[in-house]
């Protein structure tokens, strides 16, 4: 990837992810249309997929003085540029903050580094409410001053459950979940309902040591290494597009209760860099690939 970025500070400005065949001159019209509208470019990156000829780009630019009005840019955009090289797009503005709901069942580990993330103002977003399958969680909600709402499962409710659950997602105007140790598997209807826009996080021994204790299968293994993986949740389970991912190495000396310490903390840093990045919107997903733009 090749990139050029100021840090401009700036809440006036618009983003555009745009991805498409590669051939020659996108780069060109792309950036004349946003120069011809006087559109400051405070962000470029662009990579080209040789293996599959595909051209991806995330490009932001102040609005301040841009000659195109907000509403207007998408509609100028399509019919100028998009539709002469049958460019796929989407576009975002950065003052409109993304709101998102957290999913969670017992462990608290991830939902507590999300919510001090949150509250200490490192995170562009509004968290308006938590959903959890168990009442455990719930004086955390309560200590952030977060909605919490109960919805248990079983298997002659899921079905009647999940569709109050996205009754509720929409009451409260959510543009994306992230599920935070949420030991629930999401139908395919509740997923398509969500498209690239449902964040989950696992350790990454998936296959070789599935079940509910990974980290004491794994010891009994004697493996070397323990990572996480951080992706979009599609139908297919834990098999979406990867978004972020990390390791971190161990030894004899390892016992399970260490493994599992590190593990955790592997599983918060994974999952918060997942949600920086879709925030920051740098994710542009194709075939159950991403590109995470730096």
């Amino acid at each position: 990837m090749q990139s050029i970025r100021k840090d401009s500070g700036l809440k006036n400005t618009a983003i555009l992810l745009i991805y498409c065949s590669d051939r020659q001159g996108i780069l060109a019209a792309v950036t004349e249309f946003l120069n011809e509208n006087r559109g400051n470019i405070i962000y470029l990156d662009q990579h080209v997929d040789h293996e599959e000829g595909l051209f991806y780009m995330r490009v932001e630019w102040e609005l301040e003085k841009f000659a195109i009005p907000r509403e207007k840019i998408s509609d100028y955009f399509q019919t100028l540029i998009a539709r002469k090289f049958d460019i796929v797009f989407s576009l975002h503005f950065s003052d409109k903050k993304p709101r998102m709901a957290v999913f969670v069942s017992k462990m608290s580990h991830c939902l507590f580094d999300i919510l001090s993330r949150y509250t200490a103002g490192d995170w562009d977003t509004e968290i308006p409410l938590i959903i959890s399958n168990h009442d455990t969680l719930r004086p955390i909600a309560e200590r952030f001053g977060i909605d919490f709402h109960l919805i248990e499962k079983s298997s002659s409710n899921k079905a009647e459950q999940e569709l109050l659950e996205i009754e509720i997602l929409e009451q409260y105007k959510v543009d994306f979940v992230v599920l935070a140790r949420y030991m629930q598997v999401l139908s395919d209807q509740f997923v398509a309902n969500f498209p690239n826009r449902i964040i989950n996080i696992h350790h990454s021994f998936l296959p070789a040591f599935a079940g509910a204790k990974p980290y004491h299968a794994a010891h009994e293994r004697g493996v070397k290494i323990i990572g996480a993986t951080s992706h979009y949740v599609t139908a297919d389970l834990d098999a979406g597009p990867i978004i972020a991912q990390d390791v971190v190495r161990i030894s004899h000396i390892d016992n399970v209760d260490s493994l599992i310490r590190k593990g955790r903390d592997l599983e918060k840093i994974v999952l918060s860099e997942a949600v920086y990045k879709h925030l920051q919107r740098k994710i542009l997903v194709y075939n159950n690939r991403t590109v995470v733009f730096n």
